[in-house]
């Protein structure tokens, strides 16, 4: 499975000030298999140890934190002779032991030759309760679902998905029958690395939903583990809540929809447990377009969309020929699907944070607004065909951007005030680069 990280972990090992890798990402993201995959590739051994499925490897931290010492653990653990530059030391679910992401410190400073690379399921929620993370002493790499263009490759389509990269619009709209199934097929599978993986070897769309299913348990398992009991709860509420939330015409998350009468400082925790988690990405309004757009930024109105729109399918309770038929409650879901699509993807390239834009009066509304290229950019989402624009010309009238995107299941299409993109075409115009280099 070709995943654009491995670019990305290649530039890490290459580069003279590397420091210690920390490899964020929600479970099943796929981080494991990357590290271990890119060890195989790149390096002559590999020295993994994992902190939650070995706790007597957490131990080897409980003391000085000498790095010398803590290699001579990590090489009885792993079986293996750690040797510098040639051997990519792995410590996996570190937030199992708190007192490892300390030591990153340390061999920042004492073992620069040690190429060290740590993951972990719940690192954002741990580094939020970690005062003592090594701040500046290391590299952060942060591991999403398969993007479209991943996906693409992993069933086997790299041809399609070079051709999306080309941008040559008069061929694409040849093959635009094939990319909208396929790019419905995405929003069933998803991309969930497992998922993807059994579809790919011929497993059937019931075997994917079942592996969604057990990923979503996965994830209320740890509810409940890595929380106190009464935010614990509460987080349960709000993740059950979500299909509901964005199937709204207006997706802005409401508290009444979790639990009537809930208030926002009792739900606080929970949203931001999720948040740090990596299982979802908070889309705050703004109000100003202006820079830095975060001086216009108003916190307490946000949507709430999953870290997979597969994940989001199987949550709601979508059904396969549902969806791929566009029937039945797909024609009331698919703004939700399409909006999560878009959000995924814009999250995927690591150097956009997706807002929205909507007014303090009036019921105009900008679906997404990123920077890009120092400017910021306006984005609608339409789920089908349907040109109209009626907000975007809104807010074009209103702010004259450099730059206004609609994204739709039409063609390409450049107009004077904006330029309409395929949905299954949008991964370049928002900087993803292909999965590997060709």
């Amino acid at each position: 499975m070709e995943r654009r990280a491995s670019r990305v972990l290649k530039a890490w090992k290459d580069d003279r000030s590397r420091k210690p890798l920390v490899l964020r990402g929600a479970r099943q993201v796929g981080k494991t298999w990357l590290l271990q995959e890119f060890a195989r590739s790149h390096y002559e051994n590999v020295a993994y140890v994992n902190c939650e499925r070995n706790r007597s490897v957490a131990s080897i931290f409980a003391g000085d934190l000498d790095p010398s010492r803590i290699l001579r653990g990590i090489e009885i653990a792993a079986a293996t002779t750690i040797t510098p530059v040639t051997t990519l030391v792995i410590i996996d679910e570190i937030q199992e032991a708190p007192q490892a992401l300390t030591s990153l410190k340390y061999f920042a400073e004492e073992r620069p030759d040690i190429h060290l690379a740590v993951a972990g399921s719940l690192l954002g929620v741990a580094l939020r309760t970690n005062a003592s993370f090594p701040v500046g002493k290391v590299n952060f790499i942060d591991l999403h679902p398969l993007d479209f263009d991943e996906f693409l490759r992993g069933i086997g389509e790299a041809r399609l998905a070079d051709l999306v990269l080309s941008q040559d619009w008069t061929l694409i709209a040849s093959y635009a029958d094939r990319l909208t199934e396929f790019l419905r097929l995405y929003m069933y599978v998803g991309g969930m690395p497992e998922a993807v993986a059994r579809y790919a070897t011929g497993d059937s769309l019931a075997v994917v939903r079942s592996v969604q299913h057990d990923i979503l348990r996965g994830y209320e398992n740890d509810f409940a583990k890595y929380a106190t009991a009464t935010v614990s709860r509460r987080i349960a509420e709000v993740w059950a809540s979500l299909p509901s939330q964005l199937a709204r015409e207006n997706r802005r998350f409401i508290l009444g929809r979790v639990r009537e009468g809930a208030r926002a400082r009792e739900f606080d925790d929970a949203i931001q447990w999720l948040c740090d988690a990596g299982l979802v990405h908070r889309v705050t309004r703004f109000t100003k377009p202006a820079s830095p757009l975060r001086a216009y930024e108003d916190t307490k109105i946000f949507k709430l969309f999953l870290l997979d729109v597969g994940l989001l399918g199987a949550l709601a309770g979508l059904d396969a020929t549902v969806l791929l038929h566009g029937t039945g409650i797909f024609e009331e879901f698919k703004g939700a699907l399409s909006e999560q699509f878009v959000a995924q993807q814009i999250v995927a390239t690591g150097n956009a944070v997706p807002m929205y834009w909507a007014p303090e009066n009036g019921r105009a509304e900008i679906d997404f607004v990123i920077e890009s290229a120092g400017t910021l950019v306006p984005i609608e989402v339409k789920a089908e065909e349907n040109l109209r624009s009626k907000s975007l010309r809104s807010y074009i009238e209103r702010f004259h951007p450099a730059e206004a995107w609609r994204f739709s299941l039409a063609d390409y299409r450049e107009q004077s005030d904006m330029t309409n993109v395929p949905l299954y075409a949008i991964g370049p115009r928002l900087g993803l680069p292909a999965a590997a280099d060709r």
